[in-house]
């Protein structure tokens, strides 16, 4: 049985993070951190989008800004080539 986040990443979604700044309701000038984390496609982060819509419409908090982070965990090999063998006893 495969994993279902190993299956999302072969179909080309990283692990993206973001740092939510927001204003307390009753304090709207006091920023709060929030972080979120989830599996999205860079660059139009379909997911994070979905997440934030459902902030402005359901949490009360307005958002201030929206710092984010992503990495393709899957990614091509790296070779590099080698001109010499060096052997040690």
């Amino acid at each position: 049985m495969v994993s279902p986040d190993f299956v999302r990443q072969l179909e080309g979604y990283g692990l993206t993070t973001a740092t939510i700044l927001y204003g307390m309701p009753d304090y709207p000038k006091l920023l709060q951190s929030f972080t979120w984390q989830d599996y999205d496609l860079a660059p139009r982060f379909p997911v994070l989008r979905k997440f934030l819509d459902f902030w402005h419409r359901e949490l009360e908090g307005p958002l201030h800004s929206v710092t984010v982070a992503h990495s393709g965990l899957i990614k091509p090999a790296e070779f590099r080539r080698v001109d010499g063998v060096i052997t040690l006893h």
